[in-house]
């Protein structure tokens, strides 16, 4: 069953950015959405070059950035990530709010949680996901708005539009950040660090907002340094392996990837409390009190050794969409409608990259951090919602166990290649079965409204349960 909201539609029409006030349906969670951006109109040789003026430093203006050389090496790798991203749109949009305490999620007398929230709400103690009456009470005069999440795919489509103009081998990893590399650019800008000040600069130009940016040899070096200094911020991690290794000493355990809350804790306990400490222990003790797994992964982390490639959407084997509540959820039917969320997400993306799917798969994690994927194959390769739909459903309530959750997650894999569905409302015949038409047809349909009038033009019924 679909519910079509004619004033979100009335509304959008007339504004493309749709008005933040305006009453909607608001999920306690926050969620991950990967946009597929076309190419731009730049070509590359076969060395990475770009043969269009996009690259090419400007006589001057905003973007005549010097080829600087910077003391701690070449930073073949960026990772950009966004300030504060869903407030950031609203006061550009709303430049009444600008030095505001603005909160994105749910309103402070209703249950659900805050999805981000601007610097100077940060200052009164509010974070991602933190229940909203609980902001509420933090920062009692907070501008509390919905999330818009058509406006800010907008948005991230402009940014990944002007990243693209860089390099074309970046991997997006939500609507506000993003893996670069840009080894192939480096005759022309020479280090690491002139792409991101050229790529900050250009950002904060076209779209009026400001991202933080790290540059290191790999992806682990580069999301760790892009949050160092924000907001607004630029972090250049040295290449020399000492160098490296001193830089990390310092920090604390929980800023290796994988380091949640109960194995930090179990580290404190045994003593380790700063990635220093994970780098003098035996690998076999550090194995005796985590796993011998995680004891490899982090102490390879700790060094600073990260051999993991930037993987483009066109390289991409599988496509997935994953919720982390950083409280745990023991609301069973605000999981399932997270569940529907991220279904829709990759069968979009499934229908936009034309490719379609032989297995679908879920991946749940509790409070424990104990984490379960079960997978099961279509009966065709497929892209219908309906199809990925019934398999997470399927899945979902054959697993789950009556326990708070940490993480949901849903994707496919085994993709076939296709030649892309155009997001035209009459697609013309159909060799396939007349119901597989119909759905297939249906869903194309539902992109184009939402892309049009925004996401929430139409919702599921299930997802309003």
């Amino acid at each position: 069953m679909w519910l079509f909201n004619a004033s979100a539609v009335r509304r959008a029409s007339g504004y493309a950015g749709l008005h933040p006030l305006r009453p909607r349906v608001v999920l306690p969670f926050t969620f991950h959405v990967h946009v597929h951006v076309p190419r731009s109109a730049c070509t590359w040789d076969v060395y990475g070059n770009v043969n269009a003026n996009p690259l090419e430093p400007s006589r001057g203006g905003i973007d005549a950035i010097p080829a600087v050389t910077h003391d701690g090496g070449m930073g073949a790798i960026l990772h950009i990530d966004m300030d504060a991203f869903y407030a950031a749109v609203e006061v550009r949009d709303h430049p009444e709010l600008r030095g505001k305490p603005v909160v994105i999620g749910s309103p402070p007398d209703k249950r659900g949680v805050v999805s981000t929230a601007s610097y100077e709400a940060r200052q009164f103690g509010i974070r991602s996901a933190m229940p909203s009456r609980t902001a509420g009470k933090l920062c009692p005069h907070a501008v509390f708005l919905p999330v818009r999440m058509a406006r800010y795919i907008e948005v991230s489509e402009q940014v990944m539009a002007i990243i693209e103009s860089f390099t074309p081998i970046y991997e997006q990893l939500s609507v506000d950040e993003a893996f670069l590399d840009v080894a192939g650019v480096l005759r022309r800008w020479k280090t690491g660090e002139a792409v991101a000040i050229a790529l900050k600069q250009r950002i904060r130009k076209q779209t009026g907002l400001t991202a933080s940016v790290g540059v290191a040899p790999n992806k682990f070096l580069a999301k760790l340094a892009s949050d160092l200094k924000k907001p607004d911020g630029l972090f250049v991690v040295p290449d020399a392996p000492d160098a490296i290794a001193r830089l990390l000493a310092a920090l604390p355990v929980s800023r290796i990837w994988g380091v949640g809350k109960v194995t930090e804790k179990r580290l404190h306990e045994c003593g380790l409390r700063t990635i220093g400490d994970v780098q003098r222990i035996p690998r076999g003790t550090l194995a005796s009190y985590v796993g011998e797994a995680l004891a490899v992964h982090m102490q390879e982390l700790a060094w600073g050794r990260d051999d993991r490639p930037v993987v483009t959407e066109h390289q991409a084997k599988s496509i997935s969409s994953e919720t982390t509540f950083d409280e745990d959820c023991t609301d069973a039917q605000v999981v399932r409608q997270v569940l529907v969320e991220q279904v829709e997400q990759v069968g979009r993306r499934l229908r936009r990259d034309g490719r379609k799917a032989r297995v679908g798969h879920i991946r749940i994690r509790y409070e424990d951090f104990s984490t379960i994927t079960r997978q099961q194959a279509f009966a065709r390769p497929t892209h219908a919602d309906r199809d990925l739909l019934r398999c997470a459903t399927l899945l979902w309530e054959r697993e789950h166990a009556a326990r708070p959750v940490r993480l949901i997650g849903f994707g496919v894999s085994g993709l076939d290649g296709e030649e892309p569905l155009q997001g035209e409302l009459n697609l013309g015949p159909f060799t396939r079965e007349p119901e597989l038409g119909k759905v297939e047809r249906l869903d194309t349909v539902v992109d184009t409204l939402r892309e049009q009038f925004g996401r929430d033009a139409l919702k599921r019924g299930s997802a309003l349960r």
